[in-house]
């Protein structure tokens, strides 16, 4: 049976925090003045924009019995899936060809950052391996969202 870290592990400290909110019918508000923390602040975390840090997860960790550290470990694992993904967030780049983008350093393209450019680019002077490949890799809808923007299709 696993643990309740392993079913977790990757979810951003928020996220359970406002499940276990939501179990014990207490609004953020309440909870966070009960803390002696500002709404804003919980509220941040709980959407995820803002990541939790050790004197809050104390606080938190304490009103809510869970065991001391469990917001912080769920934490460092939600970082490391956000790093892992940005590391292997590349297409297959033996399918495209650097020719296609000329003018720029292929090995530094940021495909996050990039992604409209790349797609314009891709779909204005690519191959159809390459346009399949920045379909399977940006996802379908992504794309025709881009390309309707830009009417390149």
């Amino acid at each position: 049976m696993k643990t309740k870290l392993e079913i977790l592990k990757g979810v951003h400290p928020g996220k359970f925090i406002e499940r276990e909110l939501l179990k014990l019918k207490i609004s953020k508000r309440q909870f966070a003045l009960s803390i002696n923390e500002h709404p804003q602040t919980l509220g941040a975390i709980i959407k995820g924009t803002r990541n939790m840090n050790v004197d809050l997860s104390l606080k938190i960790e304490e009103k809510l019995g869970l065991e001391e550290g469990f917001l912080m470990t769920l934490q460092v694992f939600h970082d490391i899936k956000l790093a892992k993904r940005d590391v292997n967030y590349k297409p297959d780049l033996s399918k495209l060809n650097k020719i296609t983008f000329w003018d720029t350093t292929f090995e530094k393209i940021d495909w996050k950052l990039m992604k409209r450019s790349i797609i314009q680019r891709i779909f204005s002077y690519g191959n159809k391996m390459e346009q399949e490949e920045i379909i399977r890799f940006y996802g379908k809808n992504e794309v025709d969202e881009i390309l309707s923007k830009i009417q390149l299709r």
